[in-house]
């Protein structure tokens, strides 16, 4: 199952969710049994569907799961999209990637290009 979601509040970014604890978890324990992985949720729509951005090409989709297979299907389906898959961890991290997705979120809505916000690689 591929959580998709942004448990934040609509924009500015403040998590929904209670101190340490992460939508997906939470998805999770709903499901009991699902493979459950984090991921496809820092942009908006648009940019998967080419109509917003030129399309997916680029993308490095940030997930995180607790099952090699389904991160390997998910990151299959990343790069089958023209994304770049990058697994981060288990999903006791996703909570990091829901508060990323608010800060990234808080950025967009105060009118900031969140990649001026984060530095890239050295080179």
């Amino acid at each position: 199952m591929i959580d998709p979601t942004n448990a934040v509040a609509h924009g500015v970014g403040v998590p929904l969710t209670g101190p340490g604890e992460s939508m997906a978890r939470r998805i999770a324990g709903l499901a009991p049994g699902a493979r459950v992985v984090t991921a496809f949720h820092l942009f908006p729509a648009g940019r998967w569907t080419g109509t917003a951005g030129g399309g997916p090409a680029g993308v490095t989709v940030a997930m995180c799961g607790d099952d090699a297979v389904a991160l390997r299907v998910v990151g299959t389906l990343a790069r089958d999209v023209g994304g770049t898959p990058a697994v981060l961890g288990t999903l006791d991290r996703a909570r990091q990637l829901e508060e990323v997705a608010g800060f990234v979120i808080g950025l967009v809505f105060a009118g900031f290009d969140p990649g001026s916000a984060v530095p890239g690689p050295p080179r």
